[in-house]
């Protein structure tokens, strides 16, 4: 994906680092409805989505530079799904890898965890050689392939290590409790597998912009977020023309469907987003990717005009 129009606005972002992120107002708190300079009819076009499609639509849109936002739901919890899945590589990068020495490593597994996992687009492929740990990072993110992602996990120490990772980078809210694909379950009481709008979305800014990471980790994170093939129907089809650095997630249950990311307008402006959504009385339902595209749409138009 072509990046150069984005470039400019990205370099002077990252040139913030941490503190200006913060500066910009992330991790300010904000109210679980309103509308920083975008127009109330932003929430009123929310709402309505929300009762034309039995969902409930939690959001956290924030330009970067102007500062602009919508938020609508933003501190209510949600299901994380498979956007727990850069932090898992997040985590290996700072905490496990020193100078690429364990990003070669080589995994092996089992045709029976590969069955277990039940979406493995690229483990299912290299059942007899394994995988390496960077190979793995770049299939969780990428293509969100759930056995690599609890390949990651079990380097980390299980689940709860994302919990500890979140924590770390100022994000109270983001935990992990199961593997995949149980954590996909979505049950509208749970707490457990989830995360809010704006605790998700100022976490990947913090990846992608901050200083969380070194550059190299941060560059390489982000390459394989760019790299990412599975929001064809969500962010991509919401956002044309639009670089995006995000990630999906969902189930079959509960009509969950996620994105979240970085992503850069046509003109290069940067902006955090998070997309969450749930169908809480359709525990079949299917989720709804055209819900998050037209959101990501609303957005977009609301924080750049």
């Amino acid at each position: 994906m072509k990046r150069e129009a984005s470039r400019p606005s990205r370099r002077t972002v990252l040139a913030l680092g941490t503190g200006g992120l913060a500066a910009l107002g992330l991790g300010a708190a904000s109210p679980a409805s309103a509308d920083t300079g975008a127009g109330a009819g932003v929430q009123r076009r929310l709402r309505d989505m929300e009762r034309e499609h039995g969902a409930r639509i939690g959001v956290y849109a924030r330009n970067l530079v102007t500062g602009r936002t919508v938020a609508h739901r933003t501190e209510e919890l949600f299901p994380v799904c498979s956007v727990f899945k850069p932090l898992a590589a997040a985590a290996v990068l700072r905490d496990l890898d020193r100078d690429g020495e364990f990003l070669a490593r080589r995994i092996h597994y089992t045709a029976a965890e590969v069955e277990a996992a039940e979406w493995t687009p690229v483990t299912e492929q290299h059942v007899a050689e394994g995988m390496t740990v960077e190979a793995l990072c770049a299939a969780a993110v990428s293509q969100s392939d759930n056995l690599a992602g609890n390949l990651l996990l079990r380097e980390l120490g299980g689940p709860p290590a994302i919990t500890r990772f979140a924590r770390s980078l100022g994000d109270r809210v983001t935990r992990l409790d199961r593997w995949e694909p149980a954590l996909n379950s979505a049950e509208p009481w749970r707490t457990e597998d989830t995360t809010s709008p704006r605790a998700i979305g100022e976490t990947y800014a913090r990846l992608v912009l901050g200083d969380a990471l070194p550059r190299g980790d941060r560059d390489r994170l982000t390459a394989w977020l760019l790299a990412n093939t599975t929001n064809t129907q969500r962010f991509k089809e919401g956002l044309p023309g639009w670089t995006l650095a995000d990630k999906t997630g969902g189930g079959n249950a509960y009509g969950v469907a996620n994105d979240v990311g970085v992503v850069w307008s046509p003109a290069g402006a940067p902006v955090v987003m998070a997309v969450l959504t749930t169908r809480p009385k359709s525990p079949q339902g299917p989720n709804d990717s055209k819900l998050v595209a037209d959101t990501a749409r609303l957005l977009g138009e609301a924080v750049v005009s």
